[in-house]
């Protein structure tokens, strides 16, 4: 039996964005046609990037505290009265974006991977039979996060490949400038089990952000090969992991 995962709207609608809004996304080698329908429905991974927040820590006698409050300072007596805002902490500074960016003083800022701070590809591979590797490199000048899995959509597609379960890495995949993060996606059942196959010509990669099936940035359109990929309704994708060899062992 056929399990098919509803879409999200928003995730729907952000990988409905053309090229584009693709960032460095690399363009697809054909005109797109329309098919069976996509995104993705997810999964928590591991830990997740907090958003940053914004604020000036107690200072000195005079006592006051930007943190909801909190009366006296870390250098000093704090005898005065308690005004602050909500998004404080005490003895620091700590400055960032919502949206994307953590990482406080003295650490570099964190921000979601996506199209418009990567350069993805697209590859079958000969082992195992009926796969496809998907690479994310980061080209962009901060560290990025990749966090659960990546939300695939073939074509037009309406429902949404599965993450594999198994593939859950104990933390974010976190990558340098310059480094490379890999999903695995096993495209059709190896025993001919699956239904409803078809080629896909067009794929469209969508990245969450800080809980699943948000938006984590524009979407990439890596190149297939120009006969297309064969797919099945047993497509199935892994989560964001650093490692090749696990990438391509589900």
């Amino acid at each position: 039996m056929r399990t098919y995962h509803a879409l999200p709207a928003a995730l729907l609608a952000a990988l409905a964005l053309t090229a584009c809004d693709n960032g460095t996304g690399t363009q697809d080698e054909g005109a797109a046609r329309p098919g069976p329908a996509a995104t993705a429905s997810t999964t928590p991974a591991a830990d997740t990037p907090a958003t940053e927040s914004t604020g000036r820590g107690t200072t000195g006698a005079s006592g006051t505290a930007d943190s909801g409050g909190t009366s006296g300072g870390s250098n000093g007596g704090g005898s005065g009265p308690a005004t602050g805002k909500t998004t404080g902490t005490s003895g620091g500074k700590a400055t960032g974006k919502t949206g994307g960016e953590t990482g406080g003083k003295g650490a570099p800022a964190r921000v979601f991977c996506h199209g418009g701070n990567t350069t993805v590809t697209a590859r079958p591979v000969p082992r195992p039979l009926n796969h496809l590797l998907i690479t994310v490199e980061n080209t962009g000048s901060k560290p990025c996060d990749l966090t659960y899995h990546p939300v695939l959509r073939f074509d037009a597609m309406q429902w949404a490949p599965r993450p594999v379960a198994d593939s859950k890495p104990q933390a974010v995949t976190t990558l340098a400038p310059g480094e490379k993060g890999y999903a695995g996606v096993s495209l059709s059942a190896a025993d001919g089990s699956g239904e409803a196959g078809t080629t896909g010509r067009r794929l469209t990669v969508g990245f969450q952000g800080r809980t699943p099936n948000s938006d984590g940035g524009p979407t990439a359109i890596p190149a297939l090969p120009a006969r297309g990929v064969y797919y099945d309704s047993t497509l199935a994708v892994t989560y964001w992991l650093r490692d090749m060899d696990d990438a391509l062992s589900y």
